[in-house]
């Protein structure tokens, strides 16, 4: 059975946006292609309507580009359930107020059961600091906490 995969809307932003001169930012996008191209079939992939929503703003040639990448992912609701954790990381800090989007991403995937959550977020959801507290706080809720990681950290080559 592949482990599950909860992509995160930066890393479809990074898969389908025009090539960047900043040099950190290309370095992205190229890790991100390379995992999407050589990775990602390696793992059940799961986004949310949140993360269609997100992908969806912006410039409509942009967003049909990242919309039509995501078109045979399944998308997941909303539940009550992944709100409540959003709710419980805002509540005790673990994700600062005013990233209430953040929180939800985290929120969904760890209510779906999602063994990685894949993100390029370094301020609020794979930052080294925020990982601990935001693991802390789900596995003292009583859940499993997914990796949260880049596809750079997920880009490990399958054994043969």
């Amino acid at each position: 059975m592949k482990q599950t995969v909860y992509v995160e809307s930066s890393v479809i932003s990074y898969l389908t946006s025009r090539p960047n001169r900043d040099v950190i930012i290309a370095g992205r996008q190229s890790v991100t292609l390379d995992w999407w191209e050589n990775q990602r079939h390696r793992f059940e992939l799961r986004i949310s309507v949140l993360v269609e929503e997100e992908i969806s703003r912006g410039d409509s040639s942009a967003a049909q580009q990242r919309l039509d990448k995501v078109t045979e992912i399944q998308s997941l609701l909303i539940s009550d359930e992944a709100i409540r954790i959003a709710d419980l990381l805002l509540a005790e800090k673990a994700v600062p107020k005013g990233s209430e989007e953040d929180a939800l991403h985290i929120g969904i995937a760890v209510a779906q059961g999602a063994d990685f959550l894949l993100t390029w977020n370094f301020k609020h959801i794979n930052n080294a600091e925020k990982k601990a507290a935001i693991t802390r706080l789900i596995e003292s809720a009583g859940y499993a906490c997914p990796q949260l990681c880049s596809p750079e950290e997920l880009g490990g080559m399958q054994d043969d």
